[in-house]
């Protein structure tokens, strides 16, 4: 999208759209303050809580079960997170995973 938005009702150039405004923070505080400008404190929960279930699937070998009970987490968001980790083609959790663990490898 341009610097100067037309309306639109678009899903696709909307999502675009968003990802590429993602792309701008240069810090992890820069992008908490976009994230709560955005959404909803609960949204940002449940956004949190996601990432926190895709971290713990890939780098542990809790149960379902002990995820749910160590977060609260529902099984039914855990299920879904870990389809989306293991199965679905976007392999966004994977890509995101990957690249903290070569940005850690890098910096020690």
């Amino acid at each position: 999208m341009t610097n100067s938005p037309t309306p639109t009702s678009d899903g696709k150039a909307l999502a675009e759209d968003l990802a590429e405004a993602l792309l701008t923070p240069g810090s992890a505080a820069e992008m908490l303050r976009l994230l709560n400008d955005l959404c909803t404190p609960a949204e940002v929960r449940t956004l949190a809580e996601r990432w926190h279930v895709a971290r713990l699937l890939d780098g542990t070998d809790l149960s379902y079960r002990d995820i749910h009970d160590a977060t609260g987490v529902s099984t039914t968001t855990i299920v879904r997170v870990a389809r989306f980790l293991r199965q679905e083609p976007h392999q966004g959790y994977r890509a995101a995973i990957d690249q903290l663990s070569k940005d850690k490898t890098n910096a020690g």
